[in-house]
C-alpha cells in the first residue's frame, strides 16, 4: 500500500470565497463526514497532517480511532493565495485572475506562492513519506492532491476533482516494491 491522500471535510466557509493557507475550521457536518470516511479507509500505519486546523481536526479524530500517530508537514499545506486569502472569487481583479491563467504555474499575481512553488514542496514531502514504506494516510487539502496526481504543467492537467473527505491512493513508486 502506498500513501493514502484525504481531503479535509467541509470546511466553514462561504461558497465561492478564495482560501488556501486560511486557517479555517471545519463545518458542523464534520462528524458525520468524518464517520463517513473512516468507514472506507485503507489500512495504515501512520497520519500525517497539513497544520492547518481543518485538516488537523480530521488528523486528530483518525488518530484516536486508529490508535496511530500523527505527524505535522507544513509541506502538505494547502496553497498560499497572499492577497487573495479569504475574498470572494469574484472580487478578485480580472487581470490578476488573467496573469495567472496566462502563466498558470509560475504566476503569483496575488504575492503568495505559484503553482510550480506548491507542486515542489508537495512532490518533496510525498518523495520522503514513500520512502518510508509505510502504508500512510495523508490528511490534506485538494491543491496538494492536485499536485501530486499532475502530469503536466498546464491547468489541465490540475483539474483532479475531489470531494471534501474524499481520498485517492498512491501506490507505491515500482522500484520500492522490491
Amino acid at each position: 500500500m502506498g500513501l493514502i491522500l484525504i481531503r479535509h471535510t467541509t470546511p466553514a466557509v462561504k461558497t465561492g470565497v478564495c482560501y488556501g493557507r486560511a486557517d479555517l475550521d471545519v463545518a458542523a457536518s464534520f462528524e458525520s463526514e468524518a464517520d463517513a470516511l473512516f468507514e472506507k479507509l485503507p489500512y495504515a500505519e501512520l497520519i500525517v497532517s497539513s497544520p492547518l486546523q481543518r485538516c488537523l481536526k480530521l488528523a486528530e479524530r483518525l488518530s484516536a480511532a486508529l490508535s496511530l500517530s500523527t505527524t505535522v508537514d507544513p509541506r502538505i499545506a494547502e496553497m498560499d493565495f497572499g492577497a487573495w486569502e479569504e475574498l470572494p472569487w469574484s472580487e478578485i481583479p480580472r487581470e490578476e485572475l488573467d496573469a495567472w491563467a496566462k502563466d498558470f504555474m509560475h504566476a503569483r499575481p496575488h504575492g503568495g506562492e505559484s503553482v510550480a512553488m506548491l507542486r515542489a514542496r508537495t512532490l518533496d514531502a510525498l518523495a520522503e513519506l514513500r520512502a518510508a514504506r509505510q502504508p500512510t494516510l495523508v490528511v490534506t487539502h485538494a491543491g496538494v492532491i492536485k499536485a501530486a496526481l499532475s502530469t503536466g504543467d498546464s491547468a489541465d492537467h490540475f483539474r483532479t476533482e475531489i470531494g471534501f473527505g474524499e481520498f485517492v491512493v498512491l501506490p507505491p513508486h515500482e522500484e520500492d516494491q522490491s
